[in-house]
């Protein structure tokens, strides 16, 4: 049993956000303040995925904000939202924050003493911010990698120079030597930062609320809600609209299998990308495909139980360099999941070994259109009730969540 504590928290995302990394930093600030601990956010205002900032959040500069009696203040800080982020206003919009953010942090120092300190990357460098607080008033950093920020950017060459990333890797390596606990959330991903440096990295991987994510029965009749019949076999993609998942090969295979009139395809979710995905439909003259914003957390637990496949797309150079959140809420509702990975990376192995959706290359367009077509054909019930056996297990929050908690919170435990 942990003694409270006292936790500050930095990261860019965070609640209200629904997706990606500010949906699990948020749960893990609640689930902290609702256990009784003095939980102090520090982050942005909530922009992911649209990139821009949500209502009611717009026009403000800095904002406080107090939650669970108190237990959880979060402070907001100003940033730069670019409307179609590049490499470098990626970089300028996280350097803004790490400024705005750090007069937030000095304010700290005058504050009662935090026991831990939670930096959540990307961005990366928001550790130095952690590090300049522990040099000044102690306690212990959990550095946090949801994403390997830098060898996505060099991979989807989002900034031009090398030199830039030998700069960026140096800054990482001098980050992990200071870190007291560095953890990362697939064994892909562990074995990665363990390659940086030789150091413990603990596995704390994202997990699901297992009792409000579950399977329905009659899946199909809640087909209607949505507007397809109850026969139509609905092929559902939701989550971040963004370069990295290569959603654009789904207009071609939407195309490709037009003919097929009971296979739906459906996009939700908001990003960048959207409105050029939205342009090469209708130029493409699809009937078959649909666009939803993202939906509201009163019916997402319905709108994932009516797919009949989901798609976790990734391209062949992130496909084990980040571990897609979108995953976990799918094993969850017992969904058949198509995962684009290649063997070797954490996804693919995972998925394999516990038989709990379908493989298929990354990239490979006319595998993933056969996969869907064959699923179509096929009784697939097994994967369905392997995925929500294996969230149950090793995905619970309930379980998840206290575990690392402890795992941080013991004076025997340090890197």
């Amino acid at each position: 049993m942990v003694m409270k504590k006292r936790i500050l928290v930095l990261g860019i995302n965070c609640l209200p956000e629904l997706t990606g990394i500010g949906k699990y930093t948020g749960e893990m600030i609640s689930w902290m303040a609702e256990q009784g601990h003095e939980v102090t956010m520090v982050t942005g205002f909530p922009y992911y995925p649209n990139w821009k900032v949500q209502e009611p959040y717009k026009g403000n500069w800095y904002k406080a904000e107090n939650m669970f009696g108190g237990n959880l203040k979060l402070y907001r800080c100003p940033l730069y939202i670019p409307s179609k982020p590049s490499g470098l206003k990626r970089l300028i919009h996280e350097s803004i924050f790490f400024i705005s953010a750090g007069f937030v942090v000095f304010k700290m120092l005058f504050k009662p003493k935090q026991d831990l300190i939670f930096a959540i990357a990307p961005p990366f460098h928001l550790a130095i911010l952690a590090l300049f607080y522990r040099f000044c008033r102690g306690g212990r950093i959990v550095y946090h990698v949801q994403d390997l920020q830098i060898e996505a950017a060099k991979e989807l060459k989002m900034l031009r120079y090398k030199w830039m990333f030998d700069i960026l890797f140096s800054i990482e390596y001098f980050i992990l030597r200071k870190m007291d606990f560095i953890t990362t959330i697939s064994e892909g991903m562990m074995k990665k930062v363990g390659d940086k440096i030789p150091k413990i990295i603990t596995f704390f991987p994202n997990w699901v609320d297992t009792e409000t994510f579950y399977p329905l029965p009659e899946r199909n009749l809640i087909k209607t809600k949505w507007g397809y019949s109850a026969n139509d076999y609905v092929v559902l993609y939701s989550g971040s609209i963004g370069e990295k998942q290569g959603l654009d090969s789904l207009i071609r295979i939407a195309n490709r299998l037009k003919k097929r009139q009971n296979i739906k395809f459906l996009i939700c979710g908001t990003g960048p990308y959207k409105v050029e995905l939205m342009r090469m439909a209708e130029e493409a003259g699809l009937r078959n495909l649909t666009f939803l914003p993202l939906q509201g957390f009163d019916v997402f637990n319905e709108f994932l139980n009516m797919a009949d496949i989901h798609l976790v797309l990734q391209k062949a150079n992130a496909s084990d360099l980040v571990m897609p959140s979108k995953l976990t809420t799918i094993l969850a509702v017992g969904g058949l999941a198509i995962v684009t990975a290649n063997p070797g990376t954490t996804l693919h192995d995972v998925i394999k070994e516990h038989g709990m959706g379908v493989i298929t290359e990354a990239e490979q367009e006319d595998l993933l259109a056969d996969a869907i077509v064959e699923i179509t054909e096929n009784d697939y019930e097994p994967c369905r009730i392997n995925a929500r056996t294996y969230a149950q297990k090793y995905l619970d929050k309930r379980n998840i969540l206290p575990e690392m908690l402890d795992y941080v919170s013991d004076l025997n435990n340090h890197n």
